[in-house]
């Protein structure tokens, strides 16, 4: 018989050994099946921080069932554009039935696609095809690899487990914030791959997606730069930033909205600024400390998203002429620098007019501005926070030293962006360093832009097939096409399409 104890609690001096001693004393007998199901860190009383799990153990060996899918008899042929965490989870999910899908990929294997980055960080020289933003994994493979959702979807636990298959650490399945690391989480995406392709998928790499072709409301032809696939079922799993697919799309009649997003700046702290503000003294015995703020200081929501414990800010840009900026972190989270994307609500009265891809173009315009503003060499603006705060230029770094590699320019961000959502900064930052004591010290680096935060466009699809409304065949997936929101939630949403095409079949 198997049991759940909830709320022990750990000091973090002690090691996990020290749960099954707790649990053969509730079980009064000893312990020979324990699994932790959920790991999260108490810290609100910074004299008293703790681990507190839950756990399942019993007195006899327990080993979860294999699970089983459905197999389908004649599978359909089948193609997903893109390779991240939504095409790579669907992909999965259909060789589990019998599918071997062919996935498209504009980008290069993960591998390679590592190798492109380094030599934009060290050289400023762009491949367009080949960078954070393309390329097998998706944006996710160059992040901090976060696994948490606020999503309550049944297929998150499937998620986290698919990624300890495949190679991430134990306690990415049970740690209430977990984080894979952007090294990890690329040999969780190799590992994948030999998978798929050990059971049929197809992989072609450096290949983009240029047409789609459409006989009676259905779909029969997919159309690169290289072939022409035939396909009954046309994934959609093409990430935020795959622009020209959606230009091509949307010229092909599919029905798009816009969909509102956020744009800031990275904001950079001393890791161990936001150790000492959030644990105290003590804090070097804890794990890189994280903080999520919100302020609703103005008329516009303030947010940070995607905070990065112990990493840098990594140049993110996938077109000529333009700044992205997006964090990473490395599974131990050692570097010196804390970031996390600091962004605004941006409302569609922002982007003008009623184009569908009107977002799109707010985006660019942000880039290409930050673009010519620090020298046209892809160098980042940055600001200190003090001096953004006093409407003053920056001309000296203090403690903090930006970590964007390709290098940096002061430029006061109010020449890059709207008035409305620098005066939304200025109303938030005060706020949050309220909330997390530091947040908005004088020497805290702003280095912009972070415009990629999620897709400003949604693909519209039927609620219950997953189809596109118009186009049968067609699934758009995942959150480039408006249907997640990180890694864990883009996975999810591709599992979804895939039952929905295994269902279609049997």
């Amino acid at each position: 018989m198997r049991k759940t104890f909830t709320g022990l609690v750990l000091r973090p001096h002690q090691k996990e050994t020290a749960l099954i001693r707790l649990c053969e004393k509730k079980l009064h007998a000893p312990c020979r099946y324990f699994r932790i199901l959920k790991k999260s860190l108490d810290a609100r009383d910074k004299s008293d921080i703790k681990w507190v799990y839950s756990v399942e153990c019993g007195t006899q060996p327990y080993r979860e069932p294999p699970r089983t899918f459905a197999r389908v008899a004649a599978p359909p042929r089948v193609v997903i554009v893109g390779t991240g965490p939504a095409g790579l989870f669907c992909a999965l999910r259909l060789v589990e039935s019998g599918i071997a899908p062919v996935l498209l990929e504009r980008g290069k294997p993960v591998e390679e696609r590592a190798a492109d980055v380094d030599a934009f960080c060290r050289t400023g020289v762009l491949d367009p095809s080949s960078n954070v933003q393309f390329g097998e994994g998706g944006a996710g493979a160059f992040s901090d690899g976060k696994l948490n959702t606020q999503t309550g979807d049944k297929r998150n636990r499937d998620v986290l487990e698919t990624f300890v298959r495949f190679g991430a650490p134990e306690e990415v399945a049970y740690l209430g914030k977990p984080h894979v690391g952007s090294d990890k989480l690329r040999q969780v995406v190799a590992n994948l791959r030999a998978y798929l392709v050990a059971h049929g998928a197809q992989f072609c790499f450096s290949e983009r997606l240029t047409d789609i072709r459409v006989r009676d409301g259905r779909i029969y032809e997919a159309v690169t730069d290289r072939a022409v696939y035939p396909c009954e079922k046309l994934v959609l799993a093409v990430g935020h930033s795959a622009r020209d697919t959606f230009e091509m799309l949307l010229a092909r009649g599919m029905q798009m909205q816009q969909k509102e997003f956020a744009v800031g700046v990275r904001i950079e702290h001393l890791q161990s600024a936001i150790g000492r503000a959030q644990y105290g003294a003590g804090y070097a015995a804890l794990p890189a400390a994280d903080y999520k703020l919100v302020s609703h200081a103005s008329e516009r929501a303030v947010f940070t998203f995607c905070m990065c414990p112990g990493g840098v800010v990594i140049p993110s840009a996938s077109e000529e002429d333009g700044v992205v900026t997006n964090g990473m972190s490395n599974y131990a989270r050692s570097e010196k620098n804390a970031n996390a994307a600091l962004v605004v609500q941006v409302r569609r009265e922002d982007f003008g007019g009623d184009h569908p891809l009107a977002g799109v173009q707010f985006q660019r315009k942000l880039e290409r501005a930050a673009f010519r503003a620090a020298g046209e060499n892809y160098r980042a603006p940055v600001q200190l926070v003090g001096d953004f705060l006093a409407d003053k230029e920056s001309y000296y770094f203090g403690e903090v030293k930006p970590s964007y590699a390709v290098g940096t320019a002061f430029v006061p961000m109010q020449a890059i962006f709207p008035r409305a959502l620098t005066d939304a900064l200025k109303a938030a930052l005060p706020d949050m360093d309220a909330k997390l004591s530091g947040f908005a010290a004088y020497e805290a680096v702003l280095t912009g832009v972070e415009s990629r935060t999620s897709s400003p466009v949604r693909i519209v699809r039927d609620g219950l097939t997953l189809q596109a409304e118009g186009m049968a065949g067609v699934y758009p997936c995942g959150e480039g096409c408006g249907y997640a929101g990180g890694i864990t939630s883009a996975a999810a949403d591709g599992i979804r399409v895939a039952e929905r095409i295994v269902e279609s079949c049997l």
